[in-house]
């Protein structure tokens, strides 16, 4: 079992920045990659991006390439997500997601049934 814990999150104006937190519990967290979704108010949950077991490989959706990393401490079990120029259309409740292997087929990621999942955190953009 691994349990993530998502923090962070908060009211933020746009073009302000904001580090999420995902922090893990449980087995040896650099045994998974780990990915952050986001679900919009109204929307379906959307793949953000993901980083793999050490760390040193990351990919992005489009939609927050260039403004959002992913880095992840596994001395301190804790992936990070920096978002930087954050717009409204970022609002929405992230999550983080680990698994052993996380794959993206034709552009679309997904977790597997033996991945875990945080709770979420709320972040909200104003304009």
């Amino acid at each position: 079992q691994v349990q993530l814990v998502e923090s962070g999150g908060g009211l933020v104006q746009a073009g302000d920045s904001l580090r999420l937190s995902c922090a893990a519990s449980g087995r040896t967290f650099s045994d998974y990659a780990v990915a952050w979704f986001r679900q919009p108010p109204g929307k379906e949950r959307e793949f953000v991006g993901k980083i793999s077991r050490s760390g040193s490989v990351s990919y992005y959706a489009d939609s927050v390439k260039g403004r959002f990393t992913i880095s992840r401490d596994n001395t301190k079990n804790t992936v990070y997500l920096q978002m930087n120029s954050l717009k409204p259309e970022d609002t929405a409740i992230y999550y983080c997601a680990a698994d052993t292997v996380i794959e993206t087929e034709e552009g679309i990621t997904t977790i597997s049934k033996k991945g875990y999942w945080g709770q979420g955190t709320q972040v909200t953009v104003s304009s």
